[in-house]
Protein backbone atom coordinates (compact mmCIF):
# COMPACT_ATOMS: atom_id res chain seq x y z
CA UNK A 1 0.00 0.00 0.00
CA UNK A 2 1.17 3.57 -0.82
CA UNK A 3 0.57 6.50 1.56
CA UNK A 4 -1.25 9.13 -0.43
CA UNK A 5 0.58 11.89 1.28
CA UNK A 6 4.52 11.20 2.33
CA UNK A 7 5.03 12.71 5.94
CA UNK A 8 8.45 14.21 6.81
CA UNK A 9 10.09 15.67 9.51
CA UNK A 10 12.82 17.47 7.92
CA UNK A 11 13.79 20.70 6.61
CA UNK A 12 11.20 20.22 4.01
CA UNK A 13 8.50 19.31 6.41
CA UNK A 14 5.68 21.94 6.30
CA UNK A 15 5.65 24.11 9.20
CA UNK A 16 2.41 23.18 10.72
CA UNK A 17 3.58 19.70 10.66
CA UNK A 18 7.17 20.47 11.95
CA UNK A 19 5.25 22.02 14.93
CA UNK A 20 2.68 19.35 14.84
CA UNK A 21 5.25 16.81 15.82
CA UNK A 22 6.93 19.47 18.28
CA UNK A 23 3.72 18.67 20.19
CA UNK A 24 3.89 14.80 20.12
CA UNK A 25 7.91 15.61 21.42
CA UNK A 26 6.92 17.42 24.19
CA UNK A 27 3.85 15.01 25.33
CA UNK A 28 6.67 12.25 25.49
CA UNK A 29 8.36 14.66 27.56
CA UNK A 30 5.91 15.14 30.04
CA UNK A 31 4.86 13.86 33.58
CA UNK A 32 3.26 10.42 32.14
CA UNK A 33 5.14 7.23 32.75
CA UNK A 34 6.53 6.38 29.43
CA UNK A 35 4.47 2.70 29.92
CA UNK A 36 1.25 4.29 30.43
CA UNK A 37 1.79 6.86 27.33
CA UNK A 38 2.23 4.51 25.10
CA UNK A 39 -1.18 2.23 26.16
CA UNK A 40 -3.16 4.90 25.85
CA UNK A 41 -1.28 5.77 22.34
CA UNK A 42 -1.77 2.02 21.60
CA UNK A 43 -5.45 1.83 22.67
CA UNK A 44 -6.76 5.07 20.92
CA UNK A 45 -4.98 3.59 17.79
CA UNK A 46 -6.23 0.57 17.76
CA UNK A 47 -9.91 2.44 18.47
CA UNK A 48 -9.38 4.68 15.19
CA UNK A 49 -7.67 1.71 13.21
CA UNK A 50 -4.50 3.30 12.56
CA UNK A 51 -2.48 0.93 11.55
CA UNK A 52 1.35 2.80 11.66
CA UNK A 53 -0.02 4.23 15.12
CA UNK A 54 -0.67 0.58 16.64
CA UNK A 55 2.95 -0.31 14.94
CA UNK A 56 4.36 2.49 16.25
CA UNK A 57 3.08 2.52 19.94
CA UNK A 58 3.39 -1.12 20.29
CA UNK A 59 7.32 -1.04 19.75
CA UNK A 60 7.60 1.86 21.74
CA UNK A 61 5.57 0.36 24.76
CA UNK A 62 7.68 -2.76 24.50
CA UNK A 63 11.25 -0.98 24.27
CA UNK A 64 9.73 1.45 27.33
CA UNK A 65 9.73 -2.10 29.31
CA UNK A 66 5.89 -3.37 28.93
CA UNK A 67 5.63 -7.09 28.84
CA UNK A 68 4.18 -9.04 25.37
CA UNK A 69 0.97 -9.93 27.60
CA UNK A 70 0.09 -6.62 28.71
CA UNK A 71 0.87 -5.58 24.88
CA UNK A 72 -1.39 -8.35 23.64
CA UNK A 73 -4.16 -7.58 26.40
CA UNK A 74 -4.50 -3.94 25.76
CA UNK A 75 -7.78 -4.30 23.57
CA UNK A 76 -9.39 -6.26 26.44
CA UNK A 77 -8.41 -4.49 29.22
CA UNK A 78 -11.75 -4.58 30.74
CA UNK A 79 -11.48 -8.57 31.39
CA UNK A 80 -7.44 -8.41 31.47
CA UNK A 81 -5.82 -8.67 34.80
CA UNK A 82 -2.35 -7.29 34.36
CA UNK A 83 -3.33 -3.68 34.44
CA UNK A 84 -3.71 -1.42 37.54
CA UNK A 85 -7.05 0.57 38.81
CA UNK A 86 -4.96 3.57 37.53
CA UNK A 87 -3.92 2.24 34.81
CA UNK A 88 -7.65 0.96 34.03
CA UNK A 89 -9.30 4.32 34.81
CA UNK A 90 -7.01 5.97 32.23
CA UNK A 91 -7.72 3.44 29.19
CA UNK A 92 -11.39 3.93 30.11
CA UNK A 93 -10.91 7.96 29.86
CA UNK A 94 -9.11 7.32 26.41
CA UNK A 95 -11.78 5.55 25.55
CA UNK A 96 -14.51 7.38 25.81
CA UNK A 97 -12.69 10.69 24.68
CA UNK A 98 -12.06 8.13 21.44
CA UNK A 99 -15.52 7.72 21.46
CA UNK A 100 -17.73 10.51 21.66
CA UNK A 101 -19.65 10.68 19.02
CA UNK A 102 -20.99 7.31 20.60
CA UNK A 103 -22.56 8.81 23.69
CA UNK A 104 -24.52 11.72 24.03
CA UNK A 105 -23.18 13.05 26.89
CA UNK A 106 -19.30 12.51 25.30
CA UNK A 107 -17.03 11.62 28.70
CA UNK A 108 -19.44 10.84 31.08
CA UNK A 109 -18.92 12.03 35.14
CA UNK A 110 -18.37 8.20 36.26
CA UNK A 111 -15.22 8.12 33.78
CA UNK A 112 -14.04 11.39 35.07
CA UNK A 113 -14.43 10.87 38.59
CA UNK A 114 -12.26 7.20 38.51
CA UNK A 115 -9.70 8.74 36.28
CA UNK A 116 -9.35 11.86 38.83
CA UNK A 117 -9.41 9.08 41.45
CA UNK A 118 -6.17 7.65 40.14
CA UNK A 119 -4.60 11.06 38.90
CA UNK A 120 -3.63 13.95 39.83
CA UNK A 121 -4.05 17.57 37.73
CA UNK A 122 -1.35 17.71 36.01
CA UNK A 123 -1.58 13.85 35.04
CA UNK A 124 -5.42 14.35 33.49
CA UNK A 125 -4.12 17.14 32.25
CA UNK A 126 -1.20 15.16 30.04
CA UNK A 127 -3.45 12.40 29.36
CA UNK A 128 -6.65 14.64 27.82
CA UNK A 129 -4.12 16.19 25.91
CA UNK A 130 -2.27 12.86 24.93
CA UNK A 131 -5.68 11.34 24.11
CA UNK A 132 -6.44 14.01 21.94
CA UNK A 133 -3.38 14.33 19.96
CA UNK A 134 -3.72 10.71 19.15
CA UNK A 135 -7.49 11.17 17.77
CA UNK A 136 -5.73 13.67 15.58
CA UNK A 137 -2.68 12.22 14.39
CA UNK A 138 -4.96 8.95 14.17
CA UNK A 139 -7.15 10.46 11.89
CA UNK A 140 -3.97 11.97 9.63
CA UNK A 141 -2.54 8.53 9.16
CA UNK A 142 -5.76 6.86 8.04
CA UNK A 143 -7.11 9.81 5.49
CA UNK A 144 -3.98 9.63 4.19
CA UNK A 145 -3.02 5.60 4.67
CA UNK A 146 0.04 5.38 5.83
CA UNK A 147 1.55 2.16 5.80
CA UNK A 148 2.59 -0.25 9.07
CA UNK A 149 5.53 -2.28 9.99
CA UNK A 150 8.80 -0.66 9.99
CA UNK A 151 8.74 1.59 12.77
CA UNK A 152 12.25 1.69 14.72
CA UNK A 153 11.97 2.42 18.44
CA UNK A 154 13.53 6.03 19.12
CA UNK A 155 12.41 6.82 15.51
CA UNK A 156 10.91 10.64 16.56
CA UNK A 157 12.95 10.93 19.46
Amino acid sequence: MDARLTFTTGADAPEVFRQLMAVGRTLREGPLPAGLRELIALRVSQINGCAVCVDLHTKEAAAAGESAVRLHLVAAWREATVFTEAERAALELAEEGTRVADAATGVGDAVWARAAAHHDEEHLMALVLLISFMNMVNRLNVLTRQPAGDHVPARFR
